[in-house]
């Protein structure tokens, strides 16, 4: 999943990137609202995390912008105000959540995992297909009985495959939702790490979950 996290305070971003990123998710920053609305309005996003006090364009203005195109994406606040009066605003502006800072990064990433979950069926931390479990929270992925060790980035993929199960995902698509702006593998890459998954998670098994979809992209789904 693709986040981006506006935050004008440069070591705070820095270290909210470096941890988002070690949860596997596609991150990129910026330290700006106008910086922020350029890169919501021409890239795709999952969740956007926006100080309220940003130069040139507040947080505020960001989203009532986005709001006015009617993006629906999730959009978390951060704010050093604590008064109500500025977490209504933000709110009615059309924020979904707020966290005040200092904030541990542990709540941070409870708040992404909920976020996350509004635009999806799921509404729990487990993601499931057959016998394929992820659990979101303690980053824990099994078949069966079998624990599976994925790393960061096959992480990334299989949870955005599960909360898009049965669908074709494209290549374009997984690299929009997975990767950030550094990202410079091309298709590839993407097949790489597909098969570094089959053989992770269907390898040992009958039933095949990861299929290809000729020319296009990739289909998670439970064979009948």
């Amino acid at each position: 999943m693709r986040i981006l996290i506006a935050e004008d305070e440069k070591d705070l971003q820095e270290i909210i990137v470096k941890r988002l990123k070690k949860e596997g998710y596609g991150v990129d920053g910026c330290d700006n609202g106008e910086d922020a609305l350029y890169y919501l309005e021409n890239t795709t996003y999952d969740l956007a995390i926006l100080d309220i006090m940003m130069p040139k364009k507040d947080g505020i203005e960001v989203v009532k912008a986005l709001r006015a195109k009617a993006n629906a994406m999730p959009i978390l606040f951060l704010t050093a105000k604590d008064a109500v009066h500025d977490r209504v605003e933000g709110l009615d502006a059309g924020a979904d959540d707020y966290l005040t800072k200092p904030f541990s990064y542990e709540e941070l990433l409870a708040r992404v995992r909920s976020l996350l979950r509004r635009n999806t069926s799921a509404k729990t931390n487990i993601l499931s297909l057959e016998d394929l479990t992820m659990d979101l929270s303690a980053h824990v992925v099994k078949r069966g009985e079998k624990d599976i060790k994925l790393s960061a980035k096959e992480f990334a993929i299989l949870e955005y495959l599960l909360r898009n199960q049965g669908k074709t995902i494209s290549r374009a698509q997984m690299e929009t939702h997975v990767w950030d702006y550094d990202f410079e593998g091309g298709s590839n890459i993407i097949d790489v790490y597909m098969r570094y998954l089959r053989k992770k998670i269907d390898a040992d098994f009958d039933k095949k979950l990861i299929h290809t979809v000729r020319g296009v992209g990739y289909r998670l789904y439970g064979e009948e």
